[in-house]
């Protein structure tokens, strides 16, 4: 398996899994893909229908990763999906599954299910794909002898997700910028507590996409990046988001009995990074009906879907909101999406890609919006504040159940798209104790915490307040780093 850049696709040679694994984006700025998606044949679906999660997550990533020695990799994925690190599981629910199916009931003549995401020690579906990366990572640095320092951004859970992942782990700081005052108590807590030596928090005086943008003009600077040996855990980096995959396959095999049925899943959504694993997925050959991409008052992406018109904001036109990990407006691993919906033409992808920067934006025409419903399968919702409140209060009150903010925009997109006989899975993005605010606001009371999390925001806090600027940020770097 070989993989090349969304801008650079017909001038660079190809790499290697390993190749890519450390760097993040690509040198020309792109985003690395294979250069084909593996297929997946209805034997492997078989066979893979009663597997473990470890061994899923083998077998599926083995297809993108074959410069890994299998055993090697098996082990990797074997330490890494068990139940003791994903233990933090709903009543009833067995923590072995690792992502158990929770069935709300039956809506629009069909079952409306959550996948539960969010049992990593971070409480959010980003430790599905962190806890691998930091195994991998460590993996990969041990074999070389080298260093990284790991750069990234975070509008809340990806964040503390790469920090409790990266932690203790030799060879690797990591350097994590997130939009100052803009996260809940509780993921702010989760990362500025954190006092190991190796992670450095960095609150930026903006919002997220000026922390992304950041990052973006740091693995720009190749100098830069070599000289200082940087990486990312964004889901610009393709390890994240492959890692992604595997759940898109368990939950499939979770809601059905059999390989002719199909599912849709709909996904709250900001950085595209994880319902852009839901197209891999499809595009191996998973049945999957419908990919629905939610969004808040930050609706780039359904104004998208609805529209053809891709407009992403301005720094101060980001709005923040009670999902605050949604709270992006321009979403890095679109371009994953769109160079495939261009058929991977990487002249055509480019001309209209760079209207974005010319105009601020593009717009495709009506034979390429039937493309992306009927082909590719996607359609989208919005959400609001009020949509939030009004989806918590319901699913509590009907099912018993309490849902994180970010969850609730999936519901609420969720059950504008259900299909009759085709089961509907929102993804769970994070557990609501993350989120208690906005719970306690429209249930009045607080919401539920795991044990171990009772007095977290009351620990010492340490991280340092730079502006929203690149060469601050690299000077700080050059400060702290390996």
């Amino acid at each position: 398996m070989k993989y090349f850049s969304t801008r650079g696709a017909a001038h660079a040679a190809p790499k290697s899994f390993l190749d890519i694994l450390l760097a993040g984006l690509a040198d020309d700025g792109g985003l690395y893909l294979p250069t084909e998606y593996p297929q997946v044949t209805a034997a492997e679906l078989s066979a893979w229908r009663g597997l473990s999660y470890a061994d899923l997550a083998f077998e599926i990533i083995r297809k993108f990763a074959d410069d890994i020695p299998a055993d090697d990799l098996h082990a990797i994925t074997r330490r890494v999906y068990t139940p003791e690190v994903y233990r933090n599981v709903r009543d009833g629910e067995n923590a072995a599954d690792i992502t158990p199916l929770r069935v709300l009931g039956e809506e629009g003549g069909t079952t409306l299910a959550l996948l539960a995401l969010s049992n990593g020690p971070t409480l959010a579906f980003k430790d599905m794909a962190m806890q691998l990366i930091g195994a991998l990572f460590e993996y990969a640095l041990a074999r070389t002898g080298q260093h990284l320092n790991i750069l990234g951004a975070t509008s809340g859970d990806t964040g503390s997700a790469a920090e409790y992942a990266m932690r203790g782990r030799k060879g690797v700081k990591v350097f994590m910028l997130s939009p100052k005052g803009k996260m809940s108590a509780f993921q702010t807590a989760q990362m500025f507590s954190l006092q190991d030596p190796n992670i450095f928090n960095l609150a930026v005086e903006g919002v997220f996409d000026d922390a992304q943008d950041i990052v973006k003009a740091v693995s720009n600077d190749p100098a830069f990046k070599a000289k200082w040996a940087i990486g990312t855990v964004n889901s610009i980096n393709w390890a994240r988001v492959v890692a992604q995959v595997v759940y898109y396959f368990k939950g499939y095999f979770a809601a059905t009995k059999a390989n002719d049925e199909r599912v849709s899943f709909t996904v709250p959504s900001g950085n595209f990074g994880n319902i852009c694993a839901g197209h891999i997925a499809r595009m191996m050959g998973l049945p999957v009906a419908r990919l629905v991409c939610a969004t808040n008052e930050n609706d780039v992406l359904d104004e998208f879907f609805r529209t053809g018109s891709y407009r992403p904001r301005k720094g101060a036109e980001t709005w923040h909101t009670s999902s605050p990990s949604m709270d992006i407006s321009k979403a890095s691993n679109f371009e994953r999406f769109v160079f495939d919906l261009f058929g991977r033409d990487a002249d055509e992808f480019r001309r209209t890609w760079v209207k974005i920067d010319s105009e601020g934006s593009f717009t495709l025409d009506e034979e390429m919006r039937a493309r992306i419903r009927d082909e590719f399968g996607f359609a989208s919702g919005r959400s609001s504040h009020e949509d939030r409140l009004a989806t918590i209060r319901d699913i509590d009150a009907r099912y018993g159940v309490v849902v994180d903010t970010h969850t609730a925009d999936g519901i609420k997109a969720a059950r504008e798209q259900l299909e009759p006989g085709i089961p509907m899975i929102v993804l769970e993005t994070a557990l609501p104790a993350k989120f208690t605010e906005t719970i306690e606001q429209a249930l009045g009371r607080p919401a539920p915490r795991p044990q171990g999390f009772e007095h977290l925001e009351g620990l010492p806090q340490r991280f340092d307040v730079l502006p929203a600027d690149t060469e601050a940020v690299k000077a700080y770097i050059v400060k702290h780093a390996t």
